[in-house]
């Protein structure tokens, strides 16, 4: 991970200048101008001084039109007046963008396969470039780390706007952080990455664009979760804190007018009881009880905003307040309109790729599909890739399952064991994946780093049906009641139900699977669900069997504990260890106590995000992070495969993406705020 640092620029042209026009320089070709301090973008006085010139700032004909879309908005002012004063000058990668055009998104339902669309129109402090190793500013002017990333340092751009014209600020950043993040009345438990050792961070504004992160602990992979994940670490204090009782004493007295119990329950509303951006807007949750505000959204910093939602979908407009511009001066972005479909069905979703009905899709696009979707590039006008993943799907058992003897059974290692080697890797990757992929087992990092011994990709990973059965059957998993299959030591009957959505794994994944185990005498049946109901179904601790596609690269894992500490993700992943999370959460007054070696994971994670990167001490506790996670088989990995990413040909400025993979935040690195539609 290079983290790059911007020196100091010179201010934008006072507006109403005459401007000569500047070289529209693209990724492709750069007309003789020299790149700026990062990669594929500019300052606004920096691109000015590199081409000699002085840009002529151009907005969307439309945008008037736009903005009235916008529940409470003012009337537009002029460009200069919506832009920062040094607006974020973007090279297109090939060509100078048209206006115009509605963007066609499709998605599985809310909060389900969204994060490939979300990523479209997403912004924070930083991002990482399609090198997937570089991070750059992007809402940021620029970040500083001190010498031992204790400190972290992030500049703003003066002038810049929310969607609704308000000054985003230093305090903006600061509410998101002591009043969403750190207060236990909207997120009951703080998340893994707003913490530096296990303890809060000081959050502080210096100036009105200066705001520190001071940590108790090094974490230098805190600006790699702001770049790679869907953490926006500011929020509109100006909206929000109105109706938040820490900032505003008339807090719950404005909310309960409004119809809502407390200044808590209508930010709740707006922000979800979580940081995640993609729950449901108080215009389809909250009816009309927001009449007298901008009910269809909070405001946002992003591409695009919501000005409309239903169970069937939402729509959105371009923001008229973007902070970016390209090289030939025209405000970012391009496509004015996106809309966004819901379709729960594998088969419906396919067919409507097939039809072209969608200008870009990734997510819960399997590798099972592909020869169809191939098939149909021609006739349907869209482009099929096949790009490597990072995440894989990945099984797990319910290790504090309700039934106490199956509980046993799940956390006895043998029975973990037998499990894995009773799944046919090699016949699953010719079979779901076309021999593709790479069977394996899942070992938490993702790429193995070198210094981990590669022995642990193929541990307890061969397929050998006669060690799942002798070590079944040394469990006193036997056939007790002769109907052929396997019964618990209490001579109970012994089956595992499946409940799985195929957004974590294709369906003939988990028929193989299923089957696979059944052979080996533990019967398995299999239910295909909708995400949303094997989320809630986890929640509530009801499943026997978890999977999701687990994985992240070691920058991931500097910032981000989730996926080492029980229950092992959040709500939206496997959780194989509830009760185990719910003990650490409660301080061991509520749930189970987790073993000596989950306890550990706690410990190494945290050791490892505070260790100086690339160090002897840090590779070490990498490594035994490594081997207690894949000794433990709390996760089975099956196959890792490519998928594909589906392009409409109508898309401009889309390069090939290094991967599909969620885990640096699909799109995000590809700047889509610069793609265009061709009519």
């Amino acid at each position: 991970m290079k983290n790059l640092l911007l020196s100091g620029v010179a201010a934008i042209v006072l507006p109403g200048a005459a401007l000569a026009n500047c070289p529209a320089v693209t990724v492709e070709n750069a007309q003789g101008v020299a790149p700026g301090a990062f990669p594929q973008q500019y300052d606004l006085a920096e691109f000015e001084a590199a081409a000699d010139c002085k840009l002529t700032l151009a907005a969307n004909p439309a945008m008037a039109k736009l903005n009235a879309r916008i529940f409470g908005n003012p009337e537009l002012p002029a460009l200069a007046e919506r832009l920062p004063a040094e607006p974020l000058v973007a090279a297109p990668y090939t060509s100078v963008g048209k206006y115009g055009g509605q963007f066609d998104a499709l998605s599985n339902a809310t909060e389900s396969g969204t994060s490939d669309f979300l990523s479209v129109r997403h912004t924070s402090l930083v991002r990482y470039t399609d090198d997937l190793q570089t991070i750059v500013p992007h809402v940021a002017k620029s970040f500083t780390w001190n010498d031992d990333f204790t400190q972290l340092t992030v500049e703003l751009r003066a002038g810049h706007k929310w969607s609704d014209g308000a000054a985003f600020t230093s305090a903006d950043i600061v509410f998101w952080y002591n009043n969403l993040m750190m207060d236990t009345n909207v997120i009951a438990e703080a998340k893994g990455y707003a913490l530096a050792g296990g303890e809060p961070m000081e959050v502080v504004a210096l100036d009105e664009t200066t705001v520190q992160f001071n940590l108790k602990a090094p974490k230098p992979g805190l600006i790699e979760t702001f770049a790679a994940q869907y953490v926006q670490p500011y929020q509109p204090v100006h909206f929000l804190g109105q109706f938040h009782p820490a900032i505003n004493a008339d807090a719950d007295a404005k909310a309960q007018a409004l119809g809502y119990e407390n200044g808590y329950d209508l930010i709740k509303a707006y922000y979800g009881n979580s940081d995640w951006a993609d729950t449901p807007s108080p215009m389809l949750t909250a009816g009309d009880k927001l009449a007298g505000l901008p009910k269809h959204a909070t405001p946002t910093l992003e591409s695009h905003i919501v000005v409309n939602e239903t169970a069937e979908g939402r729509h959105y407009v371009a923001n008229p307040y973007f902070f970016m511009v390209d090289t030939a001066g025209n405000q970012l972005p391009y496509i004015n309109e996106l809309d966004e479909v819901y379709i729960g069905d594998e088969e419906v979703r396919t067919l409507k790729l097939l039809n072209g009905e969608v200008d870009y899709k990734s997510q819960a696009v399997n590798l099972s599909s592909a020869p169809v979707l191939l098939e149909g590039q021609e006739k349907g006008g869209y482009a099929i890739d096949v790009r490597p993943t990072i995440s894989m799907p990945a099984l797990g058992f319910n290790l504090t399952h309700d039934n106490e003897a199956m509980r046993a059974v799940f956390n006895d290692i043998r029975f973990r064991t037998a499990m894995s080697v009773a799944i046919n890797r090699d016949e699953i990757n010719e079979t779901v994946y076309f021999g593709l992929g790479t069977p394996q087992q899942y070992v938490g990092f993702s790429p193995l780093p070198d210094y981990v011994d590669a022995k642990w990709a193929s541990h307890e990973a061969e397929f050998d049906a006669a060690k799942a059965n002798a070590l079944l059957d040394e469990m006193g998993l036997v056939d007790a009641d002769g109907d052929g299959d396997r019964d618990l030591p209490n001579g109970e009957p012994f089956t595992l139900n499946w409940q799985f959505a195929t957004q974590a794994a294709p369906a003939q994944l988990v028929e193989l699977v299923a089957q696979n185990w059944t052979d080996v005498g533990v019967t398995t049946n299999i239910k295909e669900v909708t995400s949303d109901e094997y989320r809630s179904a986890q929640s509530s601790n009801k499943l026997d069997v978890v999977n999701w596609v687990v994985g992240q690269p070691a920058g991931a894992i500097l910032g981000d504990n989730q996926l080492w500490t029980p229950p092992f993700s959040d709500y939206f992943g496997a959780r194989p260890a509830m009760g185990w999370g719910e003990y650490i959460s409660s301080n061991g007054a509520e749930g189970i106590e987790p073993p000596a070696w989950a306890m550990s994971l706690i410990d190494d994670i945290n050791a490892f995000q505070s260790t100086q990167p690339g160090s002897d001490a840090q590779k070490e506790i990498g490594a035994r992070m490594v081997e207690t996670m894949t000794s433990s088989l709390t996760f089975i990995g099956v196959v890792s495969a490519p998928a594909p990413i589906y392009v409409s040909t109508k898309l401009n400025n889309v390069p090939q993406f290094k991967t599909s993979s969620y885990e640096f935040y699909r799109t995000y690195p590809y700047r889509p705020a610069q793609w265009w539609l061709s009519e």
